[in-house]
């Protein structure tokens, strides 16, 4: 049966966290805090555990879930051909509320469903999930919600959806920015950068980063 941990008490904070580590450890499903939304998290690198965050959803391998790590060095590890502009912009805008697509490294053993080879990473700016991401290492997150409703702002909320297909809830309070984050794809073979969902970074944020290298929007 599901558990919530009121993470404001130290107590629960520490069980909590324990408890979230074991679960990701064995494949099951942990609702964590973001700097965003609230997002179900699985291990990225168990096919198995991916397979039950896109079940849980209603999700199907045509979505794959987003990658959240716990600092810029893994970047590197996690993909190549990284183009200068994306490098300028997480620079600028980790960690927060900007995803961006990239070239997946081929020699990764995962499975985070039809991905043409690229990954989404993201470096959030929430100190819980931080903590988790650097004991646990990345993370498959996406919004904590079934497909088709609006993402969890908290953990009630969470609850309300996910049930008991999550193992253990991290109850961090509201959070106040409803967005989720901007998804930018840097994957294109002509270098430009192009926003694929609008979010928590505006589009003019973005421009003032990477000027014309940021693609017009669609009917620009």
């Amino acid at each position: 049966m599901a558990a919530t941990f009121d993470c404001s008490v130290s107590s629960e904070l520490l069980s909590g966290m324990r408890l979230a580590r074991g679960a990701i450890s064995r494949g099951e499903l942990v609702v964590i805090p973001t700097d965003t939304v609230y997002g179900i998290a699985a291990d990225a690198f168990s096919p198995r555990a991916v397979q039950r965050l896109l079940d849980a959803k209603g999700r199907t391998r045509q979505s794959p879930p987003p990658v959240l790590i716990p600092a810029l060095a893994t970047l590197d590890a996690l993909a190549t051909d990284i183009p200068e502009a994306a490098r300028t912009l997480v620079a600028e805008f980790w960690p927060g509320g900007l995803t961006i697509i990239l070239r997946a490294t081929p020699s990764l053993m995962w499975d985070l469903g039809d991905t043409n080879g690229t990954v989404a990473l993201r470096m959030p700016a929430d100190p819980l999930a931080l903590e988790l991401l650097q004991e646990t290492g990345p993370l498959a997150v996406s919004s904590a919600n079934l497909t088709g409703r609006p993402a969890a702002t908290s953990a009630a909320e969470a609850v309300e959806m996910l049930g008991d297909s999550v193992e253990v809830y991290l109850d961090a309070g509201e959070r106040s920015d409803t967005l989720a984050s901007t998804i930018v794809d840097a994957t294109g073979d002509d270098g430009m950068l192009r926003i694929v969902r609008a979010g928590a970074v505006a589009e003019e944020r973005i421009r003032e980063v990477v000027g014309e290298l940021l693609a017009p929007g669609p009917g620009a």
